[in-house]
């Protein structure tokens, strides 16, 4: 069957249609992104503007037609901590149904965790043993643990790249100085600070393999050497601690506006690299983590994966309504 996923991120609006069957690998069919920042919509009261809801609902209506066009037979639609954290998140959200008739859901940061989760133990398989699941988006830093399928901890911090560029070190896509050094230790201790609350709890569940996921962790393994994308899906790629320690000496010194022109780093995140560097840094530094697998797949197939399990379920015979700790459904 073919299915649409639909991403409201921080950052972007980003559709994935997939070719997918339980028990088969999805297979990519089409992807669409619209560069939204939503999380630089949200005014001082905390609310997505009138500016931000109108870009919103015209990305998820042409979404859908996107979707439609690539005829897929079910939509999942969902949106992370941007709209989560918007004061006025329940008026946009019914604003966005009512216009396009996309049901979008939000995700809690544990449901994130989860999801993701999901995703890296179905790639690296039941050989990885116990691991430990790290993804920095833009607006939170999501974090998980466990043997099974279903980690044993899930756990999410406001540590996003978006959120603390933003509202630590006070840059924008078209800063063209790089941010005051104060700045920069500034955010160094905020990000301990936080970090240092997961340590005791993620050190209990212990991890045979440590995992990064998402757009950050990949840019900041290709500056250090990983495979370029053109290398394939399934080329191997880490983060090194080391190796990381030297980039991010290298880019607190390089103009935001400037990032992007580094190999690897898109356009619409480059300004963002620096915080996220040092969110990765100070989860690999507080835990011992000397190198980190970079894995491919993330909350998207998460998504899709789990849709998958509960078709499986419907096809297996249980008719009765099907429970999804994240809340998804079909669209309206």
């Amino acid at each position: 069957m073919r299915l649409g996923v639909l991403d409201v991120g921080s950052n972007t609006v980003h559709l994935l249609v997939v070719d997918a069957h339980p028990g088969a690998h999805p297979w990519p069919a089409h992807s669409e992104k619209s560069l939204l920042r939503l999380a630089e919509q949200i005014g001082p009261d905390g609310a997505l503007t009138p500016a931000g809801a109108d870009a919103l609902v015209e990305a998820v209506a042409a979404a859908r037609a996107a979707a439609d066009h690539w005829q897929t037979s079910d939509l999942i639609a969902f949106a992370t901590s941007a709209v989560r954290d918007a004061t006025n998140s329940a008026a946009v959200l019914a604003r966005v149904r009512a216009e396009t008739g996309v049901h979008l859901q939000v995700l809690s940061g544990a449901d994130e965790a989860r999801m993701t989760f999901l995703a890296v133990r179905r790639w690296f398989g039941w050989s990885a043993g116990r691991l430990l699941v790290l993804d920095i988006g833009g607006g939170s830093l999501e974090l998980a643990a466990g043997v099974d399928e279903e980690p044993h901890l899930a756990q999410s911090l406001p540590l996003g790249a978006g959120r603390l560029t933003r509202e630590r070190l006070g840059v924008t896509p078209f800063t063209v100085s790089p941010p005051a050094a104060q700045f920069v230790t500034d955010l160094r201790e905020y990000v301990d600070a936080q970090v240092q609350t997961m340590v005791p709890l993620l050190q209990a569940q212990g991890w045979d393999r440590a995992v990064g996921t998402s757009k950050t962790f990949r840019t900041l393994a290709r500056l250090t050497g990983a495979a370029p994308s053109s290398a394939g899906l399934w080329a191997p790629r880490r983060l090194t601690r080391t190796g990381l320690r030297q980039v991010t000496g290298f880019i607190r010194h390089i103009p935001p506006a400037e990032l992007h022109e580094l190999e690897g780093v898109s356009a619409s995140r480059g300004h963002q690299l620096l915080a996220g560097a040092v969110v990765a840094e100070s989860v690999m530094r507080q835990l011992g983590i000397e190198s980190l697998d970079i894995c491919p797949w993330a909350l998207r197939e998460g998504v899709i994966l789990r849709r998958m399990a509960q078709l499986e379920l419907i096809s297996a015979g249980d008719l009765g309504v099907v429970t999804d700790p994240a809340g998804l459904r079909r669209p309206g």
